[in-house]
């Protein structure tokens, strides 16, 4: 017999599963279809355990240098099936947490391939019904419910004609499951994922090379921080190259590593290294879930959604990277809320991109919210910017780690808050009072007049603050 809800959810990753929650806070019967894991991507194979892994590498550089604090230690070695074993431990313990939540929330959990249906004799509605089958087909439970929402994430892209296979040509995916360290890598992308892997790899030994398409690595954050991680993963010894297209028809594996040539601005060069991680951004998973029996549109690959995320059939909503763009999971997790309170009627306020933060959590860390320097002229605002570096703050010396910076851009005509970009150690801690100004609507002076400990690594801000309007103290 078909089971009645007033929510289903396709998709337990950190969108599905925090709206699930919230509706269940809310009284909504609601079950969550989930065809692996609970958790999702971010859990299983992308922000968590790629956390654990720099995590380790930067020990491994502390460990190597400790004599800069005056620690006299044995030589570092990598036990890397360790780090993998403490990597699933941390997974698997966060994994546990949130099927607990879950339970708590008496939330049912199907574990299956869910799929819209056209209108049947359950339910006249386009998508009124949901087919879920479990035990990889062998069963089969159709669930009615009132509103649906698709939470189905995203997976790598790949090139045409680069072979992923998992043992020389890899995604992230893959990658996170290498049971030993390559001698070298080339990375194909420097976005976020690409640079992450690049300093990890690099902190750990390996030969690293980047190719970005674009003019520069992390072309969506601002061009000073973009530069200042350039230098900073060249002097480990990053190879990188930008403005280079991938030749993928020239790609050659063979027992010793792989080949391929690229067309860069000097001309075409052909690089080569023992392993190739292809990380060029992600794709919606929409396939196999039944959009074509419905009205819903897709652009560019991504569902179509209005500000409360619903899609053209206003009883289903989409939220996370199914949708496209930050494709963040803190911003997933607020898009899945703010969709169960419109379901619930409590009109909530549209979500603000600008204020979400964003993160790269190589070494250095970049961290960022709001508008860009370039972004904010290109709108045509007239800036002012203050800029502070990590090398005039104490705790940061005291931490061997004062490289980076800090700059702050606002709106010269109104003092408006504009944006805020940060390089350094634990950058991706501290943009949360960015963050915070930011929503607040904050001015510099505001943020300034805000007491900062001292020695705290958060004294940045409120030196950054006053550089605006050329008052910083301590430079």
């Amino acid at each position: 017999m078909a089971k009645e809800y007033d929510l289903v959810i396709i998709g337990g990753g950190t969108g599905g599963y925090v709206a699930a929650i919230r509706a269940s806070q809310l009284g909504l019967k609601t079950a969550v279809v989930e065809k692996e894991a609970l958790g999702g991507t971010c859990l299983h194979r992308g922000c968590i355990p790629t956390k654990v892994l720099l995590k380790s590498a930067e020990i491994y550089q502390t460990v190597k240098n400790s004599e800069n604090y005056g620690i006299i230690g044995g030589p570092a070695t990598i036990n890397f099936w360790k780090i993998q074993e403490r990597k699933s431990s941390i997974v698997e313990k966060l994994h546990q947490g949130v099927q607990y939540l879950l339970k708590k929330g008496k939330i049912d959990v199907y574990y299956g391939t869910g799929r819209l249906l056209g209108p049947s004799i359950f339910s006249p509605l386009a998508g009124g019904s949901v087919s879920v089958e479990l035990n990889g087909g062998k069963e089969n439970e159709i669930l009615l419910p009132k509103n649906i929402i698709l939470a189905t994430g995203s997976r790598p892209k790949t090139l045409p004609g680069l072979n992923v296979d998992g043992v020389t040509v890899f995604t992230s995916d893959e990658a996170l499951m290498m049971k030993e360290l390559p001698e070298s890598v080339i990375i194909v992308g420097g976005g976020v994922i690409g640079i992450e892997w690049a300093s990890m790899l690099a902190d750990f030994g390996v030969g690293v090379t980047v190719i970005e398409y674009e003019k520069r690595i992390l072309p969506s954050e601002d061009g000073e921080i973009a530069a200042e991680m350039e230098k900073a993963l060249r002097k480990k010894g990053v190879e990188i190259a930008t403005g280079a297209k991938v030749l993928t028809e020239t790609a050659a594996a063979g027992e010793k590593g792989i080949s391929v040539e690229a067309e860069t601005e000097g001309g075409r060069r052909i690089f080569t290294a023992e392993k190739m991680l292809v990380s060029v951004g992600r794709e919606a998973n929409t396939e196999g879930i039944g959009l074509e029996n419905t009205d819903i549109e897709t652009d560019r690959g991504f569902i179509r959604v209005n500000e409360y995320y619903q899609t053209k059939e206003s009883h289903i909503y989409a939220v996370g990277d199914v949708i496209g763009g930050l494709q963040l999971a803190h911003a997933a997790a607020r898009e899945g809320t703010i969709a169960v309170e419109h379901i619930a009627g409590l009109r909530p306020d549209p979500l603000a991109y600008e204020n979400v933060p964003r993160c790269v959590y190589s070494r250095p860390e970049v961290a960022s919210v709001g508008l860009s320097e370039e972004e904010a002229r290109a709108k045509g605002y007239s800036v002012k910017i203050g800029r502070f570096p990590f090398q005039a703050v104490g705790k940061a010396l005291i931490n061997g780690d004062g490289e980076g910076f800090i700059k702050i851009i606002a709106d010269e005509k109104t003092d408006d808050l504009l944006g805020i970009h940060m390089i350094g150690a634990h950058v991706t801690d501290l943009i949360a009072e960015g963050s915070l100004a930011k929503f607040l609507d904050a001015v510099p002076w505001e943020i300034a007049q805000a007491v900062h400990p001292h020695p705290t690594l958060s004294e940045i801000f409120s030196e950054a603050a006053l550089a605006v309007d050329g008052k910083a103290i301590h430079i």
